[in-house]
């Protein structure tokens, strides 16, 4: 299985072998220790449960305990599912950023900033309304929000509420390096989340927009 979960360290700059300056985010990757895995003949699906980070049991709930002793692994402070065959992977068993190479294309999963509540400007980026021309007090406001014929507001409407804190998926992510001793992938471009949020790592899944990602780099190298 080609996933891994890890955390946001931050974001620098590299340059490549033509001396182009790439941008790139440093995700921090430990081993995953496997603690479970998902048949789709007993549980309908196929999965690997994984652990990141050692934690004090006691800091953990008896459900939880009970997981990691039945699988005979120390207690892991985050558990996490990644969907997929398990290629053979048994309990115990640890993945590292070694199943992703450079060159490599990733989609990358992870929870936005959140922004609190944020007017409809800020959050679906209208223009607003003019200064002048008749416009009072109204200029950041969002406006008409339906006809009065139909007495209700339709379900979806564009208007002020949360923004951020929402998960996301940003697809077909380069990875330009990996450094397994210290646990660190590098990966060309920006990723959702702030420093120290949790990462979700996967193979691009549309093979296309894969190759000619490569292709692309090939190019500019």
């Amino acid at each position: 299985m080609t996933a891994i979960v890890g955390r946001k360290v931050g974001m620098t700059q590299l340059f490549d072998q033509a001396g182009h300056l790439v941008p790139v985010t440093l995700v921090e990757a430990p081993p995953n220790v496997v603690v479970a895995v998902k048949t789709r003949e007993r549980h309908g699906y196929e999965a690997l449960q994984v652990g990141v980070g050692e934690v004090r049991e006691r800091r953990l709930s008896r459900p939880l305990r009970g997981v990691y002793a039945g699988a005979r692994v120390a207690p892991q402070r985050t558990l996490r599912e990644l969907r997929g065959p398990s290629g053979g992977v048994q309990p115990g068993q640890t993945i590292t950023v070694e199943v992703f190479r450079p060159g490599d294309v990733v989609d990358v999963t992870g929870t936005s900033r959140g922004r609190g509540f944020a007017g409809a400007i800020k959050r679906h980026g209208f223009a607003g309304q003019r200064d002048t021309h008749g416009v009072s007090l109204m200029h950041r406001a969002v406006g008409s929000i339906g006809s009065s014929n139909v007495g209700r507001v339709w379900p979806g409407k564009r208007m002020p509420g949360r923004f951020g804190n929402q998960r996301v998926t940003v697809r077909g992510l380069q990875v330009v390096k990996v450094e397994p001793e210290r646990n660190l992938i590098y990966l060309r471009g920006a990723v959702p989340g702030v420093r120290g949020g949790l990462l979700l790592l996967r193979g691009a899944r549309d093979r296309g927009r894969a190759a000619r990602k490569r292709a692309k780099g090939r190019e500019r190298a």
